[in-house]
């Protein structure tokens, strides 16, 4: 997927894997072919390489989304098209289709309340709208799902970072919540690389410069070719108080 440029975020193209794009950021054609897979009649594609350019029909997709409402009933059903067209809406960035996608996981939600991969991109799904959308009320939903999903797995450092996001996002940002959060995936996990770079971020931002540069070097310690090094390094000078 190709995401738009966070305009708070000024490292968009090295650090742009946040939230449920990183789920869209894996999808492939194969991803593609099961959605089309819900009608018999949908055609093959034809490699299985990432290809962000990938397009289905208005019709390929109603007749998905048919397929789900029409079996309501069906708990595998919901899961699979509702995940599949969240994939694509978020590599997409179809927040049209995001919607339909929550619709159908909700359904799938309610046959299987114990679900996580149905709470989880149910998660996804509500950041990616309050990330397009700049909608602080899908963040707040977000983190009510990301909250469920650590519940089952309190460990999982991804989801954290993308709690610590959420609070990020908002407008205005909450930047001491978002950085608690970071702190927390940093305990379970000091060398992830997503979560140093944001909160090197976050507290740059609220002019905490010499903290900030501590993580910097964490994270240039972890990986010295981390595109997002120069960039976090350029905003930390020109913010360092004249000499």
């Amino acid at each position: 997927m190709n995401p738009k440029s966070l305009s708070i975020v000024i490292l968009s193209a090295a650090i742009g894997l946040i939230g449920g794009f990183i789920l869209a950021n894996s999808m492939n054609r194969g991803e593609l072919t099961a959605l089309r897979s819900e009608n018999e009649q949908l055609k093959k594609l034809a490699t299985s390489q990432p290809d962000a350019n990938s397009s289905l029909t208005e019709e390929e997709l109603k007749t998905a989304i048919d397929r789900a409402d029409q079996s309501p009933t069906d708990a595998a059903i919901q899961r699979n098209v509702g995940v599949a067209i969240y994939r694509y809406g978020a590599m997409k960035e179809d927040v049209r289709l995001l919607q339909q996608a929550i619709r159908i996981l909700d359904r799938a939600l309610e046959l299987k309340p114990d679900d996580y991969d149905v709470v989880l991109t149910l998660g996804n799904a509500h950041f990616d709208i309050g990330y397009f959308s700049k909608d602080n009320q899908s963040l707040e939903r977000a983190r009510e799902f990301y909250s469920k999903a650590l519940s089952k797995k309190p460990d999982d450092v991804n989801v954290r970072t993308d709690v610590g996001l959420t609070y990020f996002l908002e407008t205005p940002p909450d930047l001491e919540r978002s950085v608690i959060e970071f702190r927390r995936s940093l305990a379970l996990d000091p060398k992830h690389e997503k979560t140093l770079q944001f909160i090197t971020q976050a507290l740059a931002r609220q002019n905490k410069i010499t903290e900030a540069s501590t993580y910097l070097e964490q994270l240039r310690s972890v990986n010295p070719r981390n595109e997002s090094i120069s960039g976090l390094a350029s905003m930390l000078t020109a913010q360092q108080p004249a000499g």
